[in-house]
């Protein structure tokens, strides 16, 4: 069963071309659907629904994650559509389980005001403060996922032409708008604080450091946020996401096209985009409540 996972992420890379987090998604779905088998004393991939149901129900015992749940029978899903299509199983027994349905769970989004508490917090006359505000500048700007922000290389910035490179999921290209305020932060950025940062020329192309001159991680970036909206008493779970939300939220809200929209997100599918149009909804029927004298 090993063998076949090996070949199996193997594919993922050289065939379908998924980017390095997705995969390492894909392992530890099928590295945990594995254990669970070895387990049960199985040595083969179970050709029987009714054991890939009992698998899924442990899921809900271990008290899984709705969303993890879900990530795991489209794992499963895919991995028995390609043990079939080699021939290694005779039977998908995924084609009788059915997809959880999902909650409808709207993403937090900050308020504008609160996007201008926490783009102010960090202290812009400390190297790294310049780039913590460089950085959230450069999130909001863009809607860039955490995983595409911390790759930035200093070649995909066309600040002349007010535009951001990026590889997303899939491995797509976009390029994406950036605005004026975001573009002096990086300026500043790169020429007051990313000197003071660079330690070899072994990273001498990333965009944003950290104080030992390496790339920041995604986990750097998680707690750099949570330290800022700490410090401006903002009461909401944000992660690096949020930015991303705000981000799409905003634009929608301001009169941006749905279309438009997905692609600046990268979007291979528009009914993701949709989420937000929910947000938007939520926030109008917020201030109706609010607002009118007889609701």
């Amino acid at each position: 069963m090993d063998n076949a996972l090996v070949d199996y992420l193997r594919s993922l890379t050289i065939e379908q071309g998924l980017a390095a987090n997705s995969i390492a998604s894909y392992r530890r779905d099928l590295q945990h659907f594995i254990r669970w088998l070895t387990s049960q004393q199985l040595t083969a991939f179970p050709e029987d629904a009714a054991v890939i149901s009992d698998y899924l129900n442990q899921l809900v015992i271990e008290q899984k994650a709705e969303n993890s749940r879900m990530r795991a029978v489209s794992s499963l899903r895919h991995f028995y559509r390609w043990l079939a299509a080699r021939e290694l199983i005779a039977h998908d027994p995924m084609q009788t389980i059915p997809s959880p349905k999902r909650g409808q769970h709207l993403p937090v989004a900050l308020s504008m005001a609160e996007v201008d508490q926490l783009l102010a917090a960090p202290d812009v006359n400390q190297p790294l403060g310049l780039r913590d505000r460089a950085i959230l500048e450069v999130m909001y700007a863009t809607g860039l996922r955490v995983s595409e922000l911390v790759h930035l290389q200093l070649g995909d910035l066309h600040l002349e032409m007010k535009l951001i490179q990026t590889i997303g999921k899939g491995n797509k290209e976009r390029l994406i708008p950036i605005g004026e305020i975001a573009i002096d932060y990086i300026q500043r950025y790169l020429k007051e604080s990313r000197p003071r940062l660079i330690r070899s020329d072994h990273f001498v192309g990333t965009l944003f450091l950290n104080f030992h001159g390496r790339p920041l991680s995604r986990q750097a970036i998680w707690k750099m946020i949570k330290k800022y909206i700490e410090q401006v008493d903002i009461h909401k779970d944000v992660t690096p996401h949020t930015l991303r939300h705000s981000f799409a939220t905003h634009l929608l809200e301001n009169g941006a096209d749905l279309r438009v929209v997905q692609e600046l997100l990268g979007h291979s599918d528009i009914s993701t985009t949709q989420i937000y149009t929910h947000i938007t909804q939520q926030r109008l029927l917020d201030v109706y409540q609010k607002s009118h004298p007889r609701d």
